[in-house]
């Protein structure tokens, strides 16, 4: 079963790698609409994954009470050993991904921060940013 799990939860990561990487592909071309729309498809993979996890943490756990005197790397026939290893590297290739698309991210959002603020120039109240009480909020120029 620890197998079955292991495999399943392997096949999400890497789908969830894949749509990050389509996101990245997307930031770049200014698609954003197609984010959006990949958006629940992405919460539902990280959904799957999580409960995989979960049944993978459950299924190690009752190993490990099941024989108490065993080391876990004992308990593990190779096929296992080999799909934890794989798990371990496709998370850092997710890790990696995510790091990349994050900073995409952030580019994107302090661009659109910056022609907001130009066009609807704000002030500080306390902590907060608040359109300016300027009557004349845009300026026209000639």
């Amino acid at each position: 079963m620890l197998s079955h799990h292991l495999q399943n939860a392997l096949s999400d990561l890497r789908d969830i790698i894949k749509i990050t990487e389509s996101d990245i592909e997307d930031i770049k071309k200014a698609e954003h609409n197609t984010q959006f729309e990949r958006l629940s498809l992405k919460e539902e993979k990280l959904k799957s994954f999580e409960t995989k996890k979960a049944m993978i943490d459950h299924e190690i756990s009752s190993l490990m009470t099941s024989n108490p005197s065993i080391e876990l790397p004992q308990l593990l026939n190779e096929q296992q050993h080999q799909l934890l290893e794989e798990l371990k590297v496709e998370l850092n290739n997710l890790r990696e991904v995510n790091k990349h698309y994050a900073k995409l991210v952030l580019v994107v959002s302090n661009l659109y921060n910056t022609f907001l603020e130009r066009l609807i120039p704000t002030e500080m109240n306390g902590y907060q940013k608040v359109a300016s009480k300027n009557p004349s909020v845009l300026e026209v120029r000639v």
